[in-house]
């Protein structure tokens, strides 16, 4: 199945969270808070439990703008890796390049930082990277290439940023439109409303 290009708001109201992470989006969803459609307010039956998991599966895989085939291999990778295996699949996830750039600020949502770095302007340690699933490790500097840095996405997103918290697990310096992966965020960093719990109970099946 290929990537989804459609609208990011009505695939948020579809699974009642915020998919895109924006103030624009959150707006729309607190005005419409139902599903989108003729039929998104009508009221339904209690879900079964195999719904309600593989709706949380959905809901993670869209989130960070995953194919079935990439996140359930992911997920299996976790499951193999000492520690808890639903934190160890979010920093993995977490880990992904084009997370990274969201995270840091270089771009206002997952799915415009996955055409930054697949046109080339992200750069990792001084080498450029173009490949949205790269797995940043801890230490890891990203940075705007020079030319990229004049585009004018980038500089209001970076504007935007001096105004914002960024995420604790990345340090940024918007002057010098540089940041570093500084750690792997805890469970508690991550305000995802999500119960990977779920996910792990629909792959196990």
């Amino acid at each position: 199945m290929g990537r989804f290009r459609g609208s990011i708001t009505k695939q948020s109201r579809r699974e009642g969270i915020n998919l895109a992470e924006t103030e624009k989006v959150q707006k729309y969803l607190d005005k419409r808070p139902y599903g989108p459609g003729q039929h998104g307010q009508r009221r339904k039956g209690r879900p079964s439990d195999y719904s309600i998991r593989l709706r949380e599966k959905q809901k993670l895989a869209r989130l960070y703008g995953m194919g079935e085939k990439q996140f359930r291999n992911l997920f299996e990778e976790a499951a193999n890796v000492p520690g808890v295996t639903g934190t160890v699949f979010l920093q993995l996830l977490e880990r992904r390049l084009d997370n990274v750039v969201f995270r840091m600020g270089f771009a206002s949502t997952r799915r415009q930082a996955r055409q930054f770095v697949g046109h080339g302007h992200i750069f990792v340690n001084g080498k450029k990277v173009d490949i949205a699933s790269y797995r940043v490790k801890i230490g890891d500097e990203i940075t705007i290439g020079e030319k990229s840095r004049q585009i004018g996405f980038i500089q209001e997103n970076m504007e935007a940023q001096k105004r914002r918290r960024v995420s604790p697990w990345v340090e940024l310096n918007p002057e010098t439109f540089t940041g570093t992966f500084s750690r792997l965020p805890a469970r508690e960093d991550l305000a995802l409303p999500i119960n990977e719990n779920f996910i792990i109970e629909y792959y196990s099946r």
